[in-house]
């Protein structure tokens, strides 16, 4: 059996493939692509978490699902049986 990240790994790797865009993040996220940009400028928790994440290939920044589904799946707390 799978465990959450790896789940999450998959998803985002079937729907988005390995290098995520700014815009899908912001639609993986629920936000506006101008409004994740701004976040991510500042200088908190989530920006440096989701900076982690990102590589920048000539002027544009993608993140990497492997790591993103790291991320997440931390928040995630499974539910006791």
């Amino acid at each position: 059996m799978k465990n959450l990240r790896q789940k999450l790994i998959d998803i985002l790797d079937e729907r988005y493939g390995p290098l995520l865009t700014m815009d899908q993040l912001a639609d993986l996220l629920g936000r506006s692509t101008n409004g994740l940009r701004l976040s991510l400028r500042k200088d908190t928790a989530f920006s440096r978490a989701f900076n982690a994440t990102s590589m920048k290939q000539g002027r544009r920044k993608y993140f990497l699902a492997e790591l993103i589904a790291e991320l997440l799946s931390k928040d995630i707390k499974p539910k006791p049986h």
